[in-house]
């Protein structure tokens, strides 16, 4: 197995003609249908969240975000691999384990210059640990996919196009545009898969505890969007079309999201000479755009430090081009916008029909550190209680 550091968990930088080709390949597997059996994965594992809630019912007060963390795993798990991994029943299984061990140490790298360096960092402690949780990766995913190409063998003599498309994750469509290995390899597709893991599942999380956090701080916004929820899909299934509906649950994602950024820092490598204002930028430079600062300039917000989700109302003039970024912009945006957007309304509703949700902490009182994620040291305190009665 190659000892590959940066590649391995950080292939979603890959740059060039690798990362141009990959984006070209891969970005139609991404419709509708997909979509629909991620909406599926969506809410079962967001019903399983809500279950495992109530161990914190009527309590002190919990950190949400190990909760967010399992939930969103699970989903990407089943959704990358079609392999149900039910982080949320055995958070110490060794993938499970190995996932959360590769981001925290990616999150450290991310801070700390001296160990941003290969060289340096594979000799450190914690790259060797780094190296044993992507072997740990690894291993789970050949063997999924070995798996997967052995079922696929078996039900229709290798043509994955006849496989039955509702049970198609991302893996299948890899599979599929591999062409047995000659457009795709397994390592190829090995490095999809972990990008899709380990960018899908923190980020998610994250952005799903910061929108608790702020709709625990402010609960009038909590019951506009479940009278929202009621009048428009009520007691029937949730749809793709009826989520696209949800103006109020929407407007409220997308101020948490500008307040509390998910990536606050967006790198990007400049590949010509540019000039900004009086600096000259030499080509190959990296620059750090800072989403936590754009998101409060006074010039494209009233009010910034305000948590005022009507500004992103359907009939609200909306942020110039390139003021709210959450997915990053232009030909490097994130490929699973879409379904990161479902992911979270669907655990947002599930959590708010089953709960009054309290913030704990005051703005003030958070210690906010910027890394890969926007985090809070501590953890995005709550408390939580029945929003309705038992029967």
């Amino acid at each position: 197995m190659k000892d590959n550091l940066s590649n391995k968990i950080l292939s979603m930088l890959y740059a060039g003609k690798k990362w141009y080709t990959r984006r070209k390949l891969i970005t139609p597997s991404f419709h509708s249908g997909l979509l629909e059996q991620y909406l599926k994965n969506s809410i079962r594992e967001a019903d399983i969240l809500v279950t495992k809630l109530r161990a914190e019912v009527n309590k002190n007060g919990f950190n949400i975000v190990p909760y967010a963390k399992l939930a969103a795993l699970d989903v990407i798990c089943v959704s990358a691999m079609g392999y149900h991994i039910n982080a949320q029943s055995n958070c110490t299984n060794e993938y499970v384990l190995a996932v959360d061990k590769a981001a925290r140490i990616t999150q450290e790298r991310f801070v700390n210059i001296w160990i941003s360096l290969d060289v340096i960092f594979k000799r450190t402690t914690a790259g060797k640990e780094f190296k044993k949780a992507l072997e740990i990766m690894d291993r789970f995913t050949e063997k999924v996919i070995t798996g997967r190409k052995a079922e696929w063998r078996s039900k229709r003599d290798g043509n994955f196009n006849e496989f039955p498309k509702k049970r198609k994750a991302l893996l299948d469509m890899l599979l599929e545009m591999s062409d047995d290995g000659k457009i795709l390899s397994d390592e190829d597709i090995r490095e999809e898969v972990n990008t899709f893991m380990f960018a899908g599942h923190d980020t998610v999380a994250t952005s799903v505890s910061w929108i608790l956090y702020a709709l625990g701080r402010f609960p009038k916004y909590q019951n506009l969007i479940l009278e929202e929820y009621d009048r428009i899909i009520g007691s029937n299934d949730i749809t793709l079309e009826d989520l696209n509906k949800l103006d109020w649950l929407e407007a409220c994602i997308k101020e948490s999201w500008r307040l509390y950024p998910v990536t606050p820092l967006i790198a990007r490598q400049i590949s010509d000479p540019l000039r900004l204002r009086d600096t000259d930028i030499p080509s190959g430079s990296t620059i750090l755009i800072n989403s936590y600062i754009l998101n409060r300039d006074p010039r494209h917000y009233a009010q910034p430090e305000m948590y005022y989700p009507e500004r992103f109302l359907p009939d609200k003039p909306k942020p110039p081009p390139f003021a709210f970024i959450p997915f990053s912009a232009g030909s490097r945006n994130c490929i699973g916008a879409k379904f990161a957007l479902i992911e979270v309304k669907v655990m947002i509703l599930r959590i708010l029909n089953a709960y009054n949700i309290h913030s704990l902490d005051s703005e003030d009182k958070l210690r906010l550190t910027a890394e890969l994620v926007l985090a809070n040291t501590g953890g995005l305190r709550l408390a939580i209680t029945p929003r309705h009665s038992p029967a």
